[in-house]
């Protein structure tokens, strides 16, 4: 076997003291709190003395039997997420429940805040939950424009555990929160079992200079973890690396956390790039092992191809091919959602993989 070798050698990114409470005391600018100079130095040196010990999971519980080492300490965070999880699973298998489909949109305009006005994308995902509705679907739409206009609405970078072996990424991400490091209020936390709940995803998005928005793909990376991601961090005792590419190198079945529900994609712009973005997105979904709906449930288009910004809400409005081509997507989804609960639709590579890395 392979000598397992963890590679190290960036600088680190330690703050001093100094350094830190500047950091610190650049988040409380308002004069609102002026008077409040004591309390923010009492609450500077309490979050200095979870950065200096690195106290990335304040809060853990034993793992219990249902892992690999049952007396490893897991973040509580990680617990609730992988429990909303499973109960999400659960309710997605049971065949008496109405069937779901999430709804996304992708922009990060909103008439709430810097922008002034909302979103064509928006407009779009409205009319389709309408015609999800009609066809009988609960549907649960996760607009990533929030992303921009609510407090405490953030989804943080992937870290790429991946590529240092697959068993490190886990199931769901266990990277986020990092009390430490202030990187809280991480957003995905709720989006996994939405993903899992849903029987049907359905993407609504722009294209931003030939590629996703910010939001948009800041959600998909952090989604890696459900295609091959590991779902018992006691394999790995939390981050350890060593662990981990060992794991890897006995063998990873890479399991497919999302495998055989349905996506539609719905790709808009003004100029250029949607085709390409409609292909990635459709790849994307397609390596998670979901399924197309069909032809006509990917769609990518122009609104106003070239003219200008300040009308093409009015093109939006004009264009009743469009929006019919979007009406269609949804009633492709919804129709392919049947088909598969009726048994008339199949996975055609079910129980088959691609061969494993050697």
């Amino acid at each position: 076997m392979v000598k397992i070798d963890v590679r190290k050698g960036m600088p680190s990114r330690k703050l001093d003291r100094a350094t830190f409470e500047s950091r610190m005391r650049a988040r409380f600018t308002d004069p609102a709190f002026e008077p409040l100079q004591n309390e923010i130095a009492a609450l500077i040196e309490a979050a200095w003395d979870g950065y200096a010990h690195s106290r990335k999971s304040p809060h853990t519980q034993q793992a219990g039997e249902d892992y690999s080492d049952p007396d490893y300490e897991l973040s509580v965070d990680w617990v609730k997420t992988k429990q909303a999880i499973d109960a999400a699973q659960q309710k997605h298998d049971d065949a008496m429940r109405q069937k779901r489909i999430l709804l996304i949109n992708g922009s990060s305009r909103s008439d709430q805040t810097c922008p002034g006005e909302m979103s064509k994308t928006f407009r779009l995902c409205k009319t389709s939950e309408r015609t999800l509705i009609e066809h009988g679907f609960a549907v649960d739409f996760l607009d990533l424009s929030h992303l921009t206009s609510e407090l405490g609405r953030q989804i943080h970078p992937c870290k790429s555990c991946v590529s240092t072996a697959m068993p490190l990424c886990h199931w769901p991400c266990s990277c986020y929160p990092n009390y430490s490091l202030q990187q809280t209020d991480d957003w995905m936390n709720e989006i996994y079992p939405l993903w899992v709940e849903a029987h049907g995803i359905m993407i609504i998005t722009p294209v931003n200079w030939y590629q996703a928005p910010t939001g948009l793909k800041a959600m998909i990376d952090r989604l890696v973890c459900a295609d091959g991601g590991n779902p018992d961090p006691t394999s790995t005792h939390g981050k350890t690396a060593a662990e981990a590419k060992e794991i890897e190198l006995k063998g990873w079945d890479y399991p497919k956390h999302l495998a055989g529900r349905l996506f539609s994609v719905v790709v808009h712009g003004d100029s250029i790039g949607a085709e390409g973005l409609r292909r990635g997105l459709a790849d994307w979904l397609t390596d998670l092992d979901l399924i197309s709906a069909g032809s006509l449930a990917e769609k990518d288009g122009y609104i106003g191809y070239n003219e200008p910004y300040a009308t093409s809400h009015h093109a939006l409005d004009d264009d009743d091919a469009f929006q019919h081509d979007v009406r269609t997507a949804a009633t492709v989804l919804a129709r392919a959602i049947r088909m598969q609960d009726e048994g008339r639709l199949a996975q055609p590579d079910a129980g088959l993989r691609p061969a494993a890395p050697k």
